[in-house]
Parts: C-alpha cells; structure tokens; sequence
C-alpha cells in the first residue's frame, strides 16, 4: 500500500506507508512547474523515490496531464551514487533538457526538463531552498516558455522608464510586434510547433536587445521592446532590423521548415506630461494593426508621432 497524493497536478507514488520515518531515497531534489501557466505554476514536486515514469497514463508515477506528452514519456532516476538522470521512453514529442532533444542525461542543478510542453526546473543540493526561492522570483518576473520578461515586469518597467523619460525630457521608444497567421501555424502544425516558433523568435532577437532596454512577452504570439532614450526614427530602424531579422529564415521544427514573418507598430513619447503605460501601448498596439490591415510583414509609426509636437 501507498501513500499517494497530487501536487502541481502530479501524481506523485510515495513510498509504502510506515516508511514515512526513512530518508527519502531521492534526498534534497525536487521538480519545479514552469508551464504552462495555471494554478499549478510554482508548484514544487519533491522527489521521494529512486525512480519514476513520467506520462500522462494514469499508471504513471509521475502524471503530466498533457496532450503533448506521451502516455509513458520519460524515466527520471537516481542512480547508485546518487545522481539523477532522464530517459526519453520513446515518445512522441521529445524529452529536452535545456532545451536540446535528450536520449538520456544526467540532470544537474537548475537544469530545465520539457516532457513535450511541459516545463520543470530541476533543483538539487544544499541550497534548495534559495534556489526554489529565486526560481519563484523568477517565474514572477519571466514568461516560463520563452524566458524573457513577462507582462507585468513589463508594465512596471514601462512605467518606471516613463517617469524618467518625462522627468529628463529624454524621448522613449515603444515596439509592439506579433507573429503574422499565428494561428495558421498552430492549426497546420500543432500547437508544440507553435511554441517553438516563439521559442525561436525570442532567442533570435534577445541578443540584440541592448543591456538598458526591455523585450518581453506581452501575451500569446504578442511581444514589446521598450527603447529608452530612442527616438522614432531610431525605434524605426531598431523595428525594420527585427523584421528583416525573423523573416530571413525558417523554425526547423521536427525536421520540417516553418516560414513566418511579424507586424510592427512602434510609437515615441517626446516630452508628453499625460503620458503613461496605457497610452504608449495602446498607441503602438494601433500601428500594429495598422501594419497587420495593411499587408502584414511590416512596421509602421503613427500618424501622429511623425508630426512635431
């Protein structure tokens, strides 16, 4: 008989009731819920025996509740001298361990594991809690998928950068951008596709995201660069340089090439006193769809950002 319980929307097996006095055989490790987001992100999965089988089979010691992940995905297992390893089971969509395709490896601490697009980070050692602390922190400030900023770092961040830009008189650059046909990606090629489509999207264009800007993840397939001490020319050519940037080349996803393209709408704020985050965003989000209704695969400011105030 076990003791069985579900954190995270896991079910984890412990150890036969009446052992609960033993050390856990899996010592100070654990399994943290990345994404997708929901009332389970943050949750932390201790690891309390010396193997599992991770799938979405109700037989599964380790149930990942997804579409994406195979009814017996993956084995996670410590090994005589205690380190953890994964194993792909021969599933569908993959087991990855910082974001390369695994047949088995070994897991160190910190390391990212996907079972098809379910996310964990793997934590080990002596400072697993300031660890789990700090990957809380984190997932507060990050998007999960991506790992770029998230949405509410976003809005703060504009803000604050507003409050400078206004009190200095220095302009400020807003850049909204989404994936063209987005939805036609995920209905042809599945939603894991989709994902990676943004995966590759982010990576693409983080390195030329200078240290005193910001790119985030505004929500779905929609993304913002804020560009302090940017003028609308400036944010124009930064916005040409991303599209030029995706459109180059294709997501290889499972050996099959996925060409796509992004809209832009960028606007500037220039000593503007009643300006804030609402307004800039709602602004560029117009020249966005401006772009979109105008053929798509393209960047337009407003109207009223080219004329002098």
């Amino acid at each position: 008989m076990t003791d069985d319980y579900r954190e995270g929307g896991t079910l984890i097996l412990q150890r036969p009731i009446g052992m609960a006095d033993k050390k856990p055989l899996g010592g100070d490790s654990c399994l943290v819920n990345l994404h997708p987001p929901g009332p389970d992100i943050g949750r932390r999965i201790p690891l309390l025996e010396a193997v599992y089988i991770v799938g979405r089979d109700s037989e599964a010691g380790f149930i990942v509740s997804r579409s994406s992940v195979s009814r017996q995905h993956a084995k996670l297992y410590m090994d005589d001298s205690g380190q953890w390893w994964v194993e792909d089971m021969n599933s569908t969509n993959g087991t990855f361990v910082n974001e390369a395709r695994v047949r088995s490896s070994p897991l160190n601490d910190s390391d990212q594991v996907r079972f098809g697009d379910a996310i964990y980070k793997f934590l080990s050692g002596s400072n697993i809690e300031s660890a789990y602390h700090e990957a809380i922190h984190n997932m507060a400030i990050q998007d999960g998928m991506t790992g770029i900023h998230n949405k509410r770092f976003f809005t703060e961040f504009l803000e604050r950068e507003i409050a400078v830009a206004a009190r200095h008189g220095h302009p400020l650059t807003l850049v909204m951008f989404d994936v063209d046909h987005f939805k036609k990606i995920n209905d042809s090629a599945g939603h894991l596709a989709g994902d990676a489509v943004l995966k590759d999207l982010a990576n693409r264009i983080k390195p030329r995201i200078r240290r005193e800007d910001l790119f985030a993840r505004y929500g779905g397939e929609e993304f913002a660069c804020v560009l302090p001490s940017t003028t609308l020319p400036g944010g124009v050519v930064f916005a040409e340089h991303l599209r030029t940037l995706i459109e180059e080349r294709p997501t290889l996803f499972d050996n099959h090439q996925i060409s796509f393209t992004i809209s832009l709408g960028v606007t500037t704020m220039l000593r503007e006193k009643e300006a804030d985050a609402a307004t800039l965003v709602k602004r560029a989000d117009e020249n966005l769809y401006t772009a979109k209704r105008t053929g798509r695969n393209r960047c337009v400011p407003g109207l009223a950002d080219l004329i002098p105030g």
